[in-house]
């Protein structure tokens, strides 16, 4: 029997927004991309800005990661004044999307791995997050996907149908999550692939 999905939920880093720290570190490797890449991979590492995503203080967190890798701190201390320029914008086909579902009427919302201390940048610089319905902030709760109990919050907190509730997000450990969790969900490669899937799931884009 086909499910008929009719709720979306979005991911926002890099579904919605331009975020990539390579942005503002790019700067200090001129020409040398492979040493931008190394310290990238040693110093930007995915948990340690899941540690600030789950609300741990930006001054801590950095002061913390700069005296665990002294060969990288002071770049690292350079994350609060560069993070703004890591945010290009929003990607301006994803938006297209949403806002064709939102003119087919499909409630929106968002959840999204993001600090409390640097989401209000992103509110003044990107007005698409004014679209929601409600944007489930893991800085704010003290969860971050993968999760499971930040699935389960949002489930409740948005009042979704699980297996009514698209979720799009471009990691493949958050899909899985979310289907663990009872959500539809398809990984984010890209605005194109993403109306391949929501074509081929049925929900309608106006």
């Amino acid at each position: 029997m086909t499910i008929t999905i009719d709720t979306i939920v979005f991911d926002l880093g890099k579904v919605l927004l331009d975020w990539d720290p390579r942005y503002f570190y790019r700067r200090f490797f001129p020409g040398d991309e492979a040493a931008l890449e190394q310290f990238i991979a040693e110093a930007i590492t995915h948990d340690w800005v899941l540690g600030m995503d789950r609300g741990q203080p930006v001054a801590d967190a950095v002061g913390r990661h700069a005296a665990a890798l002294p060969q990288h701190a002071e770049l690292i201390r350079r994350w609060p004044q560069g993070w703004p320029q890591m945010l290009r914008g929003e990607l301006a086909d994803s938006v297209a999307i949403l806002d064709a579902l939102e003119r087919a009427g499909y409630p929106l919302y968002a959840l999204t791995n993001f600090s409390t201390e640097t989401w209000p940048v992103a509110v003044a610089r990107c007005p698409v997050l004014q679209r929601f319905r409600h944007v489930v902030i893991s800085g704010e709760i003290g969860l971050v996907k993968p999760d499971a109990a930040i699935y389960d919050y949002t489930i409740e907190r948005c009042a979704l149908q699980p297996a009514r509730t698209l979720f799009i997000d471009d990691l493949a450990a958050n899909v899985e999550a979310a289907r663990a969790a009872g959500l539809q969900a398809v990984q984010f490669t890209g605005a194109p692939a993403l109306r391949h899937d929501l074509a081929a799931l049925g929900v309608r884009l106006a």
